[in-house]
């Protein structure tokens, strides 16, 4: 009973999706809508139960430690100690060497992200994008630039997926353009991932691999959702041929720009980790004044908890569990997922169990949230000036899209997970 209770969520996503429909009369069938969701079923048993895949997965994860190995090795040799550097101190007995965050783990964002920039321009990631889009025309309809999107978002962020199809941000549909953007908040982007699942390695050691299957499942979820959302044609002949836009002048060229775009995007994660820190705390200070409920202040945290509970039992998480599980997707939709993988890597042991351990970390695994939103929008209204008044428009549906297709990603993994 309980393994089936994400099909209540599944359904509660779908009808939500309808609902908020602009042209209900012109969505999707059935048919097509089944299809979409057995690809995820597949997908989700060929990844998790497939012992050879799985296997092939956990290649990934030992090429993930070898990446943290080494950037160790540059944090340390810069900042000492606090990098990862033998302490210059004896510690007291029971402690454990400190973790500084902003140090030791958000430097895997550079190294990943040049990396990334270094096969792109290789060509390795650009022949993986395009067999992903390959393949989600063949098996999903979707056209050329929403594919060659979708592929690309499984490496890249919410600001740089957009880049690659750049030229046809202007003439897109209508369609197309919002399922960009919701492919674009339903996931993370590769330097993202690795900080993602270095941070919970501690609850779940397969990290790395679950969030890679999150990834991936995220694709049919959000365009199934998205064509629900704002349906569109199936085919486009003007973007049926879309191809890739990022260039680097050369190897080094692309070592460098990877390099800088990763610690733009380090400091931007050290700006948004101190302000929301800030603002929970302060309205955490505001919530105290108010009447204790159960014995215990109210705060942002429990609040959440209550908001989110039924979503998160909705799609698999026991009863019992699901307050603690709604806080950490309250905390991921309306501040920011790296702030909940945080919270979720501290909670105590036997709050949750490994099924619903999996369930939360798929269902959190997606950039949507109300930030993300800023960013989005300003990088649609950059690469298309004309189409600013729309992108704002669709900003907030893309940000409802994301998280509805990351709650079916935590639905689908909870259906495929004995209990």
């Amino acid at each position: 009973m309980q393994q089936g209770q994400g099909l209540i969520g599944l359904a509660l996503i779908l009808a939500l999706a309808w609902g908020l429909s602009e042209d209900r009369k012109a969505m999707p069938g059935p048919r097509w809508i089944a299809g979409a969701l057995g690809m995820q079923i597949i997908m989700a048993l060929a990844f998790v139960r497939v012992p050879v895949i799985w296997r092939a997965v956990g290649v990934i994860n030992h090429g993930v430690e070898a990446i943290e190995k080494a950037t160790l090795a540059g944090s340390s040799y810069m900042f000492g100690y606090l990098g990862g550097a033998e302490l210059p101190f004896v510690l007291k007995p029971g402690a454990t060497p400190p973790t500084v965050i902003a140090f030791q783990i958000l430097p895997l964002i550079i190294v990943f992200s040049a990396l990334t920039a270094l096969f792109w321009h290789w060509g390795v990631l650009r022949w993986l994008v395009n067999g992903l889009s390959w393949i989600l025309r063949r098996t999903l309809g979707v056209t050329g630039v929403v594919g060659l999107n979708a592929g690309a978002n499984i490496f890249l962020g919410v600001v740089e997926a957009p880049l690659i199809v750049r030229s046809y941000c202007a003439t897109m549909s209508r369609a197309e353009l919002f399922a960009v953007m919701v492919l674009s908040m339903a996931n993370i982007s590769g330097a993202l991932l690795v900080l993602y699942a270095t941070t919970l390695a501690p609850i779940l050691p397969d990290a790395v691999g679950h969030m890679i299957v999150a990834s991936f499942l995220s694709l049919p979820a959000a365009i199934l959702i998205a064509r629900m959302m704002v349906p569109g044609t199936a085919t486009e002949k003007d973007s049926s041929a879309a191809e890739p836009e990022v260039r680097y002048d050369g190897t080094m060229d692309a070592i460098l720009r990877g390099t800088m775009e990763g610690v733009q995007l380090v400091l931007s994660v050290i700006g948004i980790i101190i302000v929301i820190f800030a603002l929970v705390n302060l309205a955490d200070q505001i919530l105290a004044n108010l009447p204790a409920i159960a014995g215990a202040p109210i705060t942002l945290k429990r609040t959440f908890g209550w908001l989110f509970a039924p979503l998160m039992w909705a799609i698999g998480v026991p009863w019992g569990e699901a307050p603690a599980a709604g806080a950490l997707m309250g905390t991921k939709t309306i501040l920011n997922e790296y702030v909940a993988y945080l919270e979720f890597s501290k909670v105590p042991l036997g709050t949750f169990s490994l099924r619903s351990e999996l369930i939360v970390t798929y269902a959190l695994c997606s950039v949507a949230n109300l930030a993300s939103v800023g960013l989005l929008v300003t990088t649609v209204s950059t690469l298309a000036p004309e189409r600013r008044r729309e992108a704002s428009q669709l900003g907030m549906k893309s940000w409802i899209a994301g998280n509805l297709a990351s709650a079916m990603c935590g639905a689908m993994i909870g259906l495929v997970t004995p209990v």
